[in-house]
């Protein structure tokens, strides 16, 4: 038995010489993946494994082999969801998206106080150990059956995706109105 060097098989020894001639007249070496393609159908091993392809959703030319990786990592219209409402919008809205939804405030239950959004798990953290840190100094004090402790702070229960959807919108409404108020005052001022 010999190993053929165009198809990489084992042959039998009494038919190499026949084998390997067939092999140069009707088999090619894919110049994009090395593997050997019978001549006639190199055009559709291209076309099937190697030609560009668009992304169907930013029409972006790129190999047929990094279409999934684009289409679920790098795409620019691939949908992602807002860490702050979790709104599905296109990944190239992602940034200045969130710079506004992470600016929304709710109010924080165990201090009473109202927390941007972005700001949540620190401040989450802070309440914790404060209320830890009260917990232990008046941990040398008996506590009366009565007393009943804070729960740990919890962040609010996000409305339900319907109504969340109109609260998005309607904040982003009222930050687009006060920027255009903001931009005409600005013009009058400049006029003066």
């Amino acid at each position: 038995m010999n190993t053929n060097a165009s198809c990489q098989r084992e042959i039998p020894s009494s038919n190499i010489d026949l084998h390997s001639v067939h092999c140069a007249r009707n088999l090619q070496k894919c110049d994009h993946c090395g593997e050997m393609v019978a001549r006639k159908l190199m055009e559709e091993h291209y076309d099937e494994y190697h030609a560009p392809v668009n992304c169907s959703l930013c029409k972006e030319t790129l190999q047929r082999e990094m279409l999934d990786l684009h289409k679920s990592k790098q795409c620019t219209q691939r949908m992602v969801a807002c860490e702050y409402c979790e709104y599905e919008l296109p990944a190239v809205d992602l940034h200045e998206h969130q710079d506004v939804c992470g600016n929304r405030t709710e109010l924080c239950q165990t201090c009473k106080k109202y927390v941007r959004l972005r700001e949540w798990i620190g401040h989450e953290m802070q309440c914790q150990v404060n209320s830890n840190v009260s917990a232990a100094s008046s941990s040398a004090r008996t506590i009366p059956e009565r007393e009943v402790r804070p729960p740990p702070p919890v962040r609010p229960a996000r409305p339900v995706q319907g109504a969340q959807n109109k609260r998005l919108l309607f904040t982003i409404a009222v930050t687009g109105i006060a920027v255009m108020i903001g931009s005409i005052l600005f013009q009058r001022e400049e006029s003066f």
